[in-house]
């Protein structure tokens, strides 16, 4: 028989549990907060045994609603076939500064996106890949980008990058315009467009709210303004002798587009979700960016038409240009408790028919040979397929740590914060500070 001060801890306990079990379930429940503090509870960290069952945590840099769903429904597949492990696969919206905090606290997931920086900035931080099944059909354009000279191959790249801008068929149809291969030419289509459209029709869209399609904006057109052309900045920018001041025109054109109206008034508080609706119903012209977000309008309207154009040329005499490189990554941190387990993850991730679902959803090639993908995007990429490919502007020109500044900065400029020409020199000083790390 239980005495009274027996029977009163064991309540207090249970009372404990049940109370600790009601925290758990809220952290799971909250798993897809934005804000960095819950992006720090257990419920992130690596992944744990319970029982024989073993959990990997998998965190992936994936915006859109259709492709984060892709990913979650390989991920069941994956556990049906393998009823011994579990995938916490979780999509933070402030994806950059989680991992930041994540690699500062040696508490990385198992398996994670490097989302275009798998030598740079994770390197030190990923197993070596090289003996994987899947590691010899790299694709030759993706090949060099994610093996290093030793041969150590850092991640399974899912798909890669070829970005331009999307727009929407439609609506140049509907005002009879060409696609434009140079910056002027875009600027002359937005005005036809805002201006017989009798503002209906809003050329540019960007999401303050998912600041990363600002800071996209200047990343693709700084190659036409500084790189592409003839005469170059690229030796420049690499040995720490650039000009800043040449970041101004830029700057002022993107305040100017706003001005004008040729960008979402609502920018500051824009959502990126919201950009499938607005194409389906022919609201934007252009997004800055490849269309990963066309599986979301086709919901909205089936008939819906989106394509792919370079990124226009800015320097006389240029040509229009894409950027690319790495897209959609898994990597898998070599600290990880369940190295096989997450081997084994990867390779399913690299079935062709897995990683063809992918590239169908996400409307990107995919990183290796021997996947036949046919969606509506492929006759573009076929189309363009001689235009030259250049490395995203920050992932070779600025120092780790720019990425968010430019965002930020970007914002700043259309709120009123500061001037084209201090947001030159605010990036002039962070490189400078952030070089010297």
């Amino acid at each position: 028989m239980f005495t009274k001060a027996a029977l009163a801890i064991l309540t207090c306990t249970t009372a404990l549990s049940i109370f600790l079990l009601g925290c758990s379930s809220s952290i799971t429940k909250d798993a897809n907060s934005s804000q960095l503090a819950g992006a720090l509870v257990d419920s992130t960290k690596t992944g744990a045994n319970v029982g024989n069952i073993v959990t990997l945590s998998v965190l992936m840099n994936v915006a859109t609603p259709a492709g984060q769903n892709i990913y979650k429904a390989i991920a069941l597949d994956f556990e049906r076939a393998n009823p011994a492990i579990k995938v916490d696969i979780q999509f933070p919206a402030e994806y950059e500064s989680l991992l930041k905090v994540k690699m500062a606290a040696s508490d990385l997931p198992d398996v994670f996106d490097t989302h275009g920086w798998a030598q740079i900035r994770y390197g030190k931080y990923l197993t070596d890949l090289r003996n994987e099944s899947w590691a010899s059909q790299l694709s030759d354009s993706i090949r060099d980008i994610v093996t290093d000279k030793q041969g150590k191959v850092y991640v399974l790249p899912i798909s890669e990058a070829k970005d331009g801008i999307s727009y929407n068929v439609n609506v140049l149809k509907k005002y009879n315009i060409e696609v434009p291969k140079t910056f002027d030419e875009l600027m002359a289509a937005s005005e036809k467009i805002l201006t017989e459209s009798k503002g209906e029709v809003v050329p540019f869209y960007f999401s303050g709210a998912d600041n990363w399609t600002v800071g996209e904006h200047f990343d693709l057109f700084a190659i036409p303004q500084l790189i592409s052309s003839k005469n170059n900045e690229a030796n420049a920018l690499m040995n720490g002798s650039f000009d800043w001041s040449k970041w101004t025109p830029m700057a002022e054109k993107f305040k100017e587009m706003f001005d004008r109206g040729y960008i979402n008034k609502d920018i500051i508080t824009a959502k990126f979700a919201d950009l499938a609706k607005l194409f389906a119903t022919d609201k934007i012209a252009f997004f800055d960016g490849g269309p990963n977000f066309a599986e979301d309008t086709y919901k909205v309207n089936k008939d819906a038409q989106i394509g792919i154009m370079p990124i226009p040329s800015i320097v006389a005499g240029d040509t229009p240009t894409f950027s690319g490189g790495e897209r959609d990554t898994m990597g898998i941190w070599k600290n990880t408790k369940h190295m096989t387990e997450a081997k084994k993850l990867l390779a399913f991730y690299a079935q062709p028919d897995n990683l063809a679902k992918i590239a169908k959803v996400m409307k990107l090639p995919v990183g290796l040979k021997g996947v036949t993908v046919n969606h509506e995007f492929a006759k573009y990429y076929e189309q363009y397929r001689d235009v030259r490919v250049f490395p995203y502007f920050d992932r070779v020109y600025l120092p780790n740590g720019m990425w968010d500044i430019m965002c930020t900065n970007g914002l700043d400029l259309i709120a009123g914060h500061i001037t084209a020409a201090e947001f030159s020199t605010i990036m002039k000083e962070n490189v400078t500070r952030l070089a010297r790390r």
